[in-house]
């Protein structure tokens, strides 16, 4: 069950972790109205909701998916340890490495990590350390 959170005054949907395999961009539309309805201004979600093609760049699904959260204005967040896919890949720890120096793409080891930042809608910032 998605739960509605506040963090440093910023409204942010909480996937749970059991639930639909993301795949493809059209498996997020329901989640960005989800999370537009109750006024998030970012959804996390668990790193092992997400088809194994979004870790790999070549498929174009992770972007398909991020350009989904960008054009609805709706920030996104993979949440867990992806070591396993950025250990194998250099392309995917630069991609992570530039979404995370976005405003709206990070990509968090832990919730512990999430932190609201400089309030321009920069929130979720990962304090000294990257997932990368």
């Amino acid at each position: 069950m998605n739960t509605l959170q506040t963090i440093h005054d910023v409204p942010v949907l909480m996937c749970a972790p059991e639930g639909e395999t993301i795949g493809d961009e059209r498996d997020v539309l329901d989640l960005i109205g989800n999370a537009v309805h109750q006024g998030a201004e970012w959804v996390v979600i668990p790193a092992e909701r997400f088809d194994e093609t979004f870790f790999r760049l070549r498929t174009r699904i992770a972007g398909e998916i991020i350009r989904k959260f960008v054009n609805y204005r709706v920030g996104i967040a993979v949440l867990g340890d992806i070591s396993r896919h950025t250990t194998a890949s250099s392309s995917l720890r630069d991609f992570i490495r530039e979404g995370n120096r976005g405003r709206q793409t990070r990509f968090l080891a832990d919730a512990g990590t999430a932190r609201a930042a400089d309030g321009q809608g920069a929130a979720m910032m990962l304090p000294g350390k990257e997932c990368a």
